[in-house]
């Protein structure tokens, strides 16, 4: 009785007021579960297509009504009395169905609004958190956090070009005292803007998105929250960025248009990293510090500096298997960011993390700075195994439902739960200098 027996869509807004798909399936045997589609700001060129329907007079163009009728219609269709259970067989007709190399004609939210509510669905059917019913072996690890503090680029309307200024607390001995640890930072930071006559405002992804001096200057800041807070930088707490700098990128130089107005080559972003680890030993990890349209710079900074620091590749290998193998083969970073609606569908999704897992990259499981209430990736991050999430800072409510799922979940397990923490971090340094 856990055919498919019904699909039904409904057009909600996510977190920017943008619209975007919630997908609720029902089995024959009663069960039904209902999962969100997220949306991304700052995206690859080779993400899976999200279907709007460019109709201007409704929601700017951006309304979601052609994928809802998808889902509805042709998708219903092609999958009532499917077994829930066989989330792979699912995956693979979903993608035959649309018959695109990229899911553009069915749209990549409907797709995934369907193949992810089926996931939860089938869990529900069997009775197991979504966590437990994603894959074979136990799953037990909760992830360390990485918090986005400080906002720039698209995120927010502010003078620094990087986007993304995290803090990722890896020496606390469990994930509540690691959100903890993250919350009174946070909250020290507002602190320290204050005191500087910085604004508060937050941006896309819950992080303060103050005007500052500098691309440099958030990282000096963080750094004294940490301290203000009562921890260790370096130890208790360590730094991620994420400059983004597809977006900055401009016909073959890094051009530095909300800061200093400069322009800078491959080899001089790799050097202005390179300076960046040597001041601030406490950023240890840098996601999307080369363009992805920029190969040999992505292969120039694995070879200088990806026995340092962990090199996060997104918008280069947007969680596409395929792309991503290439870019193995090519030596390019040495960690990938996990987004379910790059790809749109839960059993790619597993199969990219799997391939990083085999091949000695490490993954991080992400949000979208478009995002809803739905904390299907705080299952799929303990799921996964890798030890890692992102999904924004310790403010705004649809930040917040991923770090309280993961409260839940580590509750849940009770003296099975591990927090992966300093060990993760340790590991993925040796991992890195071997």
């Amino acid at each position: 009785m856990s055919e498919i027996a019904a699909l039904q869509a409904l057009e909600i807004l996510d977190s920017r007021g943008n619209p975007t798909l919630a997908v609720t399936v029902t089995l024959a045997n009663g069960v039904a579960a209902t999962a969100k589609v997220p949306s991304g700001a700052s995206t690859g060129k080779r993400e899976a297509v999200e279907l709007r329907d460019g109709d201007k007079s409704r929601y700017g163009g951006k309304g979601v009504l052609k994928a809802k009728g998808y889902v509805e219609g042709e998708i219903q269709r092609a999958i009532r009395g499917f077994d829930a259970n066989y989330q792979k067989g699912l995956d693979k007709r979903l993608c035959e169905l649309d018959g695109t190399p990229n899911k553009g004609r069915l749209g990549a939210n409907a797709i995934l609004g369907v193949s992810l509510a089926v996931a939860h669905a089938a869990a529900k059917d069997r009775g197991l958190p979504l966590y437990a019913a994603l894959v074979d072996e136990p799953a037990n690890l909760l992830p360390t956090p990485g918090l986005n503090v400080l906002n720039g680029g698209k995120h927010a309307d502010s003078n620094v070009d990087f986007q993304e200024f995290m803090i990722s607390p890896v020496g606390a001995p469990s994930f509540s005292e690691a959100l903890r640890a993250s919350a009174e930072t946070f909250h020290a930071l507002q602190t320290v803007l204050h005191k500087r006559g910085y604004g508060t405002g937050v941006g896309d992804e819950g992080g303060f998105a103050p005007q500052l001096k500098s691309n440099e200057e958030p990282v000096e800041l963080i750094l004294e929250a940490i301290q203000k807070a009562g921890y260790k930088p370096g130890k208790d707490i360590v730094i991620m960025l994420d400059p983004a700098a597809s977006e900055f990128f401009d016909e073959g130089a890094y051009v530095f248009a909300k800061s200093d107005k400069s322009r800078k080559s491959s080899a001089e972003m790799v050097g202005l990293y390179k300076s960046w680890l040597g001041k601030y030993p406490e950023i240890w990890s840098l996601e999307d510090g080369i363009a992805e349209d920029d190969h040999e710079g992505w292969q120039a900074i694995t070879k200088e500096l990806g026995d340092q620091i962990q090199l996060v590749g997104d918008d280069n290998f947007v969680t596409n298997p395929d792309i991503f193998r290439q870019g193995i083969e090519d030596g390019i970073a040495n960690a990938i960011l996990i987004k379910l609606n790059q790809i749109g569908t839960v059993t790619e999704t597993l199969d990219c993390i799997e391939m990083a897992r085999a091949n000695g990259y490490g993954a991080i499981i992400s949000h979208r700075s478009g995002e809803t209430d739905d904390a299907s990736i705080a299952d799929l991050a303990v799921a996964a195994g890798m030890g890692q999430i992102k999904t924004g800072s310790a403010c705004r409510g649809e930040r917040i439902a991923k770090y309280n799922r993961l409260l839940e979940i580590e509750r849940e397990l009770g003296s099975k739960a591990r927090y992966a923490g300093i060990s993760a971090y340790e590991r993925r340094k040796k991992a890195m200098k071997a």
